[in-house]
């Protein structure tokens, strides 16, 4: 059998260089957890996560920092979960975030 094509049943090669830099990444999460404020590490995470993380983090996050800075991110696409914020919370800082967020989006 050639080696010049393609198998597609053969399971797709992790590049090495792509697990280093995750294992440095993950070391570096680590530490930092270790070390430093968990508060200001996950408000770092917060803006460099998915859109589905950040909707979580404004659902449920443990730190208010960090719930607020969600709601800040979110952008049309999760108009729902701000308008589900808004509905549950509507006195809270959570909710008038919410709120304030989809007027901006208007």
């Amino acid at each position: 059998m050639s080696t010049c094509c393609h198998d597609p049943t053969e399971p797709p090669r992790a590049d090495p260089r792509d697990i280093l830099r995750e294992q440095v990444r993950y070391d570096n999460l680590v530490r930092d957890l270790f070390t430093e404020d968990p508060e200001r590490i996950l408000l770092r995470l917060v803006n460099e996560s998915s859109a589905y993380l950040r909707e979580l983090a404004a659902l449920r996050a443990h730190y208010p920092a960090v719930r607020l800075r969600a709601i800040e991110l979110l952008n049309r696409k999760s108009l729902d979960t701000l308008e589900r914020i808004a509905q549950k919370e509507p006195d809270s800082p959570f909710g008038l975030a919410a709120r304030q967020r989809i007027e901006q989006m208007e």
